[in-house]
């Protein structure tokens, strides 16, 4: 078939230059019913405060892992609105660790800065997150909110670390029991199951060059070198939906870098619902919510049925056979 014309982009030079760094958001909403029905609202807000309260210069990346229609939708009306400089749509679920070896090869960013899409951003946060990663050595991850039960892997060349000359290293109970119940909270935990996850553990807060830090991170959002989590990330493509991801904690860790977190806290859990207590709260920050829920606590006798150790485990049982049924 002949050509007709030239192509008008031939010669020319794109404007374009990426940004030091790239904000990459992974999404994945199959449906809009049970552990979803709300995803839409909370991967919105995830992004809005992302938008909201990054002041420090960006490109915004989303890879959105084989989502419903209504999700990629949304994402593609953000997109042309100029909220999204990178959308990348996955025409099927390729597994968190896939998604993160696409984002990681394809972000233009020297830094990656990388979140889960229910995670909450506060007013500077990516400011502290290149203060840390400017400021410490062979920094591997920042993480904007301390979870403790993280201290069970993955920090041996951080506390190698803590120990040198010159740093202050705090040890014991340090951390804001607050942000203790908003992650109980926000992950659907109860406090006695806490208890049992952080038996043993102890804080690790460190000064270093006047730049507080707690030991440890998390990989439902951190910031790193481009660089440095490829040296991590597995070779193989695995095709696991969910997993690797302690695997990858560890590699970091086995490296020799450092595993990090920013004090006080820079981002929130959004956890699979907002409720209109919670929308206040997120508004304060600038992000317009709407609740969908009322604050409920539920009656003495149901909460000691739905902490029964038996209950749960059979809970537990059905939802993961129902998730697989729905999502295969």
């Amino acid at each position: 078939m002949p050509r007709i014309g030239m192509n008008p982009g031939r010669g020319k030079k794109s404007s374009y230059q990426p940004a030091r760094v790239t904000v990459a958001v992974l999404t994945h909403i199959p449906n809009q019913i049970g552990y979803f029905k709300d995803r839409l609202l909370i991967t919105r807000t995830c992004l809005e405060s992302i938008i909201t309260n990054t002041t420090a210069p960006y490109d915004l990346m989303v890879f959105d892992n084989g989502s419903c229609s209504e999700a990629v939708a949304m994402l593609n009306r953000m997109r042309d609105e100029g909220k999204i400089d990178f959308l990348v749509l996955s025409g099927q679920n390729i597994g968190k660790i896939g998604a993160l070896q696409v984002i990681y090869n394809a972000a233009p960013g020297e830094v990656i800065a990388y979140s889960d899409d229910d995670v909450f951003f506060l007013p500077g946060w990516l400011e502290q997150h290149l203060q840390v990663i400017d400021t410490y050595p062979n920094v591997g991850v920042v993480t904007g909110m301390y979870i403790k039960p993280h201290m069970k892997e993955g920090i041996s060349s951080t506390v190698k670390f803590a120990s040198r000359q010159g740093l202050k290293s705090e040890h014991g109970n340090l951390v804001d029991e607050a942000w203790e119940r908003h992650y109980i909270e926000q992950m659907g935990r109860t406090w006695e199951r806490y208890q049992e996850e952080i038996e043993g553990l102890e804080d690790i807060r460190l000064t270093y060059k006047g730049i507080q830090t707690f030991v440890s991170a998390g990989h439902y959002q951190m910031t790193t070198f481009k660089t440095s989590l490829l040296k991590a990330m597995p070779e193989n493509w695995s095709g696991n939906l969910m997993g690797q991801m302690r695997d990858l904690d560890v590699a970091i860790d086995k490296l020799g870098m450092l595993r990090l977190c920013t004090t006080p806290p820079t981002v929130r859990l959004l956890g699979n619902l907002i409720d209109e207590k919670s929308a206040n709260e997120l508004r304060e920050y600038g992000v317009n919510v709407q609740g969908n829920h009322k604050a409920k606590e539920p009656s003495a006798w149901k909460k000691m049925v739905y902490r029964n150790p038996l209950v749960q485990k059979i809970a537990y049982f059905f939802y993961e056979r129902l998730f697989k049924i729905i999502n295969t």
